[in-house]
């Protein structure tokens, strides 16, 4: 399935939107937490091949879903809301069920930077890794079975 193209600013400016609106409901950490994802997201929209800006702009989205789950339940008043700050609420819930599709969208950015798969999962595929061990079901002999570490240009450590 191929994801339509979304613009990285557009990204950063709903959020940014949306977290400014939920600051009228949460305060402390909720302000904190979101907004030091948007200036990372800001810094992945001015190194366009910084794998890094993206990679820790695309960690700190999947952080904020969890930590936007605890911050919302714990702050959440069902009575005493005045309707602007119902309406806050309402859009910091909204900017949370939007930051899953967001970190779809981002993850494609970092695959087309240059970024690896970040988990190895069975199921998609095996692993492109290489190690000093060989798998057993493996018919490539290693290069070379007795290098070890100093082969490989470590000298060996002096007592």
């Amino acid at each position: 399935m191929e994801l339509p193209t979304v613009n990285l600013k557009t990204i950063l400016l709903v959020h940014w939107l949306l977290t400014t609106w939920g600051c009228i409901a949460f305060e402390g950490p909720y302000p904190w937490a979101n907004f030091t994802i948007l200036a990372l997201g800001v810094w992945a929209v001015a190194q366009r091949d910084s794998i890094d800006a993206i990679s820790l702009f695309l960690g700190g989205l999947a952080a904020t879903i969890f930590l936007d789950i605890v911050h919302i339940s714990i702050f959440y008043q069902r009575t005493g809301f005045s309707d602007t700050e119902r309406f806050g609420a309402g859009m910091a819930i909204l900017s949370l069920l939007l930051k899953p599709l967001s970190c779809c969208f981002v993850y494609h950015m970092y695959r087309e930077r240059g970024g690896e798969l970040l988990l190895h999962i069975g199921f998609l595929g095996p692993s492109q890794e290489r190690s000093d061990y060989q798998t057993i079901d493996s018919s490539e002999a290693p290069a070379d079975p007795f290098g070890g570490s100093e082969s490989r240009g470590h000298a060996p450590q002096g007592y």
